[in-house]
C-alpha cells in the first residue's frame, strides 16, 4: 500500500478538493491543481486502486438526529479488529474506530431518538468481547 508520505502535491490537492465535495467534476478540479482532465481521472483511479481512497460518500443532515459516542474496552483475551467488526454491524453504529489510550474502540452512533441510542448501546454491551462501554451523548455538533 502507498504511504501518506509518497503522495505528491498535486494528489494531496485532487484528495483536498475530493474531501470538501466528492461531486467535483474532474474538469474542476483539473484547473485548481493545473492538470488535464484525463491526468486527474487517472490520479483519481490510481488513489482508488492503492486504497488510498475508500470510498465516495456523503454526509447526509436530517433533523433532530441523537448522536452519541461510545468509548469501548474490549476483554484482553479478544481480537480488537473482531470487536470492531462486530461493533460495525450493529444497527445503529455509524462510525468505528480502533484508537490506542485507555480504551480500544470508539463507535458513533446516530439516530432519530434517544430511545433507539439505548437499544443499540444495550447491543453493543453484549458484543463478543467487549469488557466495558463508556457512552457520551452529542449535545452540539459545529
Amino acid at each position: 500500500m502507498l504511504e501518506l508520505s509518497e503522495l505528491d502535491a498535486i494528489d494531496n490537492a485532487i484528495l483536498d478538493v475530493l474531501t470538501k465535495d466528492a461531486r467535483t467534476p474532474y474538469t474542476a478540479i483539473a484547473r485548481r491543481v493545473g492538470l488535464s482532465e484525463a491526468g486527474v481521472r487517472k490520479r483519481i483511479d490510481r488513489l482508488v486502486k492503492i486504497g488510498v481512497i475508500k470510498r465516495f460518500t456523503i454526509e447526509v443532515s436530517r433533523p433532530a438526529v441523537v448522536k452519541a459516542i461510545t468509548l469501548i474496552t474490549a476483554d484482553t483475551s479478544t481480537d480488537t479488529s473482531e470487536v470492531s467488526r462486530a461493533v460495525r454491524n450493529v444497527n445503529g453504529v455509524e462510525k468505528v474506530y480502533e484508537v490506542t489510550g485507555v480504551y480500544d474502540v470508539v463507535a458513533i452512533i446516530s439516530s432519530s431518538n434517544i430511545s433507539e441510542v439505548n437499544r443499540c448501546i444495550d447491543e453493543l454491551r453484549r458484543v463478543k468481547g467487549v469488557r466495558s462501554t463508556n457512552t457520551m451523548m452529542v449535545l452540539r455538533e459545529e
